[in-house]
């Protein structure tokens, strides 16, 4: 092991080589939540790579705690082939921002309104292909009001103890990663 000490920084300027500038950019498809890009890129050493791109507005989602027990949302994911738990969360809207994104699908899924949000982190799922990117906020001030899912948008809200959650993820029962992070997270500063 190397005896030279790195900061945790990501930029650029800590390793040269590592960098991949862009040549070109091909759109290859363009769909209502994402978009798929080619990419020949240039590497250091002047040889050239071949990159596939989504992009991805980005998206929020919502740790709501009550009593000790976190509200997560059950739903069929089609590309898993599995039902999951999640914490609520939805994509980003044109300008909206993150806690807006975050409040308001909070409402939708849940019926939940909060009071304050509290940046907790930002999931980035699958950095080697996408952009996509989920602010995780900690809600704080719970009421309940009444639910209104989007059209076509199945879901049970289930609520679990929070150290049962966190258990779940540890044990690998919970894989959603912005839900992993959030809950981690929020345990952390409650």
């Amino acid at each position: 092991m190397p005896d030279t000490e790195q900061s945790i920084g990501c930029d650029a300027e800590h390793d040269r080589r590592l960098y991949e500038r862009v040549v070109k950019r091909t759109r290859q498809w363009e769909g209502r939540i994402f978009s798929v890009d080619t990419l020949d890129v240039e590497l250091f050493d002047g040889s050239h790579g071949y990159r596939e791109i989504v992009n991805h507005h980005g998206g929020a989602g919502v740790v709501a705690v009550m009593g000790g027990r976190v509200c997560l949302v059950r739903q069929y994911r089609v590309a898993l082939g599995r039902m999951t738990l999640e914490i609520p969360a939805g994509k980003i809207d044109g300008d909206e921002t993150g806690a807006s994104c975050a409040s308001r699908e909070l409402s939708e899924e849940t019926g939940l309104v909060a009071e304050e949000l509290i940046p907790l982190g930002i999931a980035e799922g699958s950095p080697g292909f996408t952009n996509e990117h989920t602010e995780i906020f900690l809600a704080k001030g719970l009421s309940l009001k009444e639910e209104h899912p989007d059209e076509g948008e199945y879901i049970n809200t289930v609520w679990v103890d929070l150290d049962e959650a966190i258990a779940a993820v540890r044990a690998g029962e919970l894989r959603d990663a912005k839900t992993c992070l959030g809950l981690l997270l929020a345990r952390e500063l409650l």
